[in-house]
């Protein structure tokens, strides 16, 4: 695997904690040089601390990823430094919602399509001439679960998980067609133990203390039953996958299990879903 990666200029958004950090560790095992990108910067440097014993090169700066005008400005930074860019994690997330889509705030949902959505449209926009001009580059944009499985009160994060699988694989066909060579790939983590559940926006501005509060332990049941999977495995299935050469990983066997269920079931798999989470909310109470 570490041919794959050995001495690769490798960019990751989302490297201040769960899979975007551990994408970045494992990358510095493999002997990759790594710009690493977050808006939380105490997270951030928390990750290039954990880097500095591997002595590999590594470029750190915040990044908004909301923020298209600093998106397309960041090629031009790392190719100041490294002359080069050779893979791609399109890795930062947020989760978003907690309610219907027609009682989710505007704000809300410009948020999420914003993070989740149009930062992976314009990042690839703004490296793919970069990543074409390197033989053998990759491109990996990280979708969930969620983008090929609905689910109640997530309305907007399922549309931009969705999203994403579509534009990744439009982006391959593209590819393809040009006969350029990239390895263009989306993943889908299950469940992966992480802080995603905890950047939510919205929570605030639920109505009642006791809508805030059911919320809150519904978020906490979901972290403790289905947020299990470490986040450093999921980076190497991701990684494991990429040097196999796949243009589809699904990490965790939860993920891989409903992977089938919608293949099998494809419109009634929801109603499954909907029962299996009217259960969770009953004992949340």
């Amino acid at each position: 695997m570490k041919q794959k990666f050995a001495d690769k200029v490798c960019v990751v958004t989302g490297a201040a904690s769960g899979i975007g950090r551990e994408l970045a560790i494992c990358l510095a095992e493999q002997g990759a040089r790594l710009a690493i990108s977050d808006v939380n910067e105490a997270g951030l440097a928390e990750t290039v601390e954990l880097l500095k014993p591997m002595g590999v090169d590594v470029h750190s700066c915040r990044l908004d990823v909301a923020d298209k005008r600093a998106v397309y400005a960041y090629p031009n930074i790392l190719l100041q430094h490294f002359s080069r860019v050779d893979q791609l994690y399109n890795n930062a997330g947020i989760s978003g919602g907690g309610r219907s889509i027609a009682e989710t705030p505007d704000s809300v949902i410009d948020r999420v399509m914003d993070i989740n959505l149009n930062s992976v449209l314009h990042m690839s926009r703004a490296f793919l001439p970069h990543l074409t001009a390197q033989p053998g580059s990759v491109l990996v944009n990280i979708s969930s679960l969620n983008g090929f499985l609905a689910q109640p009160n997530i309305a907007i994060y399922c549309t931009t998980k969705f999203a994403v699988r579509g534009l990744t694989e439009a982006m391959r066909a593209d590819a393809l067609m040009r006969g350029e060579d990239i390895q263009i790939v989306v993943v889908h983590p299950g469940g992966v133990k992480t802080n995603i559940a905890n950047a939510k926006p919205g929570d605030a501005e639920l109505s009642s203390a006791r809508e805030r509060e059911q919320a809150e332990k519904l978020r906490k049941m979901y972290q403790e039953k289905f947020l299990t999977y470490p986040a450093r495995d999921a980076a190497m299935d991701i990684l494991n996958g990429v040097a196999k050469g796949k243009t589809r990983i699904v990490v965790t066997p939860h993920a891989k299990r409903l992977d089938y269920l919608v293949r099998f079931l494809p419109t009634s798999y929801i109603k499954l879903v909907v029962q299996s989470m009217q259960r969770m909310s009953r004992k949340a109470g």
